[in-house]
């Protein structure tokens, strides 16, 4: 009897072993490509409209543009749409409303790191990025508001985006003279209220800090309505490219940092722990660094998207592809290594600036396109696609 039950535990750990490893799967997809050297497609995020696609399924919005090849150099905002999970898309396309808005002296205005979302109270999708002024290709940060929190909202309904819009923030010429809430996530609260994760400095060289906001929308006007900590760290650029998300009734956020990727996590969507360094669960630090990290969850269970080193990637651009996902141990904010795997295998090509959203309760999409550069990338097989990686959750 005691073999026996030796045996069945056994086989039951080995059982559960492998259901925890077959809880999701991970179909990749190539929704377009383009490489001519001239520009590439970046920042695809995608939203989900609940029931206003075919038969049912939600009608995806997925917002992307154009990178011009120099650093952080962005066209207007594109957009596609599918009304079948994906099966087909219609665009890119560009409305007027989102592109470049030109000044009489030769000034571009843009948004860039855009990250789009649904807010069920207004039935509105908000696509909430950042004001970049330019001059020849190159940012200018001599005024207050260089950097602004940019949003535009779409119908879908109607089929039709709002002109870009800018929220007011407190001391624009103090502390909050760039305001920057680019390649974030950001959560609707039960009261439609929202919380923007940013970060932000004043007008003098120093580093960043990072932050949530809350905001209200009444289907037209993004509005402040109060911040919590001002999370610092004086090491290299500081905390960049928060991101936020909810399991339960505990709020998690990760901060890039030049160095190493930050964690902690909040009660309230505002105030945090210390931040802590990621690390795997074995102690070993994550390795993820100077670029964002976004997360997926699903029921009670919370998982990071992210890049790292140590992976037989040293030729890559700071080690920005392949990209992974794994579980996060909620109690202790770490990494659990065991449950590591590729979502996108790396061509060569930067997968960094990508996103992570719920499309449907059983799907979530990760979606990314390749940052092509040169002649070595497309050795190794990068074709500036953009993809779609699946997470069928079983």
């Amino acid at each position: 009897m005691v073999q026996f039950w030796c045996a069945w535990l056994v086989l039951g750990v080995a059982a559960a072993a492998m259901t925890a490893r077959a809880e999701f799967e991970t179909p990749l997809e190539t929704i377009l490509k383009h490489d001519d050297g001239q520009w590439l497609w970046f920042h695809p995020r995608a939203a989900a409209v609940p029931g206003q696609g075919k038969e049912g399924a939600p009608l995806i919005v997925l917002t992307l543009q154009k990178h011009l090849q120099i650093s952080d150099y962005y066209g207007g905002l594109h957009y596609m749409l599918s009304e079948d999970l994906g099966k087909t898309w219609r665009g890119p396309m560009l409305p007027p409303e989102l592109d470049w808005v030109k000044q009489p002296d030769g000034e571009v205005v843009s948004v860039c790191d855009v990250t789009p979302g649904w807010h069920a109270p207004s039935g509105k999708v908000l696509a909430i990025g950042t004001k970049i002024r330019y001059r020849e290709g190159l940012p200018l940060l001599e005024k207050p508001r260089s950097h602004a929190a940019a949003y535009a909202t779409y119908d879908p309904a109607a089929d039709a985006w709002t002109a870009w819009k800018f929220v007011e923030m407190p001391e624009p010429e103090g502390k909050f003279y760039l305001v920057t809430p680019g390649c974030v996530q950001w959560l609707v609260e039960n009261d439609g209220t929202l919380l923007v994760p940013f970060y932000f400095r004043g007008p003098r060289e120093a580093p960043f800090g990072s932050a949530v906001m809350r905001c209200r929308f009444d289907g037209e006007t993004l509005s402040y309505v109060e911040h919590g900590d001002e999370l610092a760290l004086a090491v290299e650029r500081g905390l960049c490219e928060p991101s936020l998300a909810k399991v339960g009734a505990t709020y998690y956020l990760t901060l890039r940092n030049d160095v190493k990727g930050y964690v902690t996590r909040s009660q309230d969507g505002l105030h945090f722990e210390p931040i802590q360094p990621w690390q795997f669960d074995d102690g070993e630090e994550l390795g993820s660094y100077n670029t964002q990290q976004h997360w997926l969850t699903h029921g009670d269970t919370l998982y990071l998207v992210y890049t790292r080193r140590g992976a037989n990637n040293d030729h890559v651009f700071r080690h920005r592809a392949p990209l992974f996902m794994a579980e996060v141990d909620k109690d202790k904010l770490c990494v659990l290594r065991s449950t590591e795997r590729v979502l996108i295998p790396e061509r060569g090509a930067t997968l960094g600036n990508n996103g992570a959203t719920a499309i449907t309760p059983n799907e979530s999409w990760v979606t990314v396109s390749e940052g092509v550069w040169d002649d070595s990338i497309r050795a190794r097989g990068a074709e500036g696609a953009t993809f779609v990686a699946r997470v069928q959750w079983k």
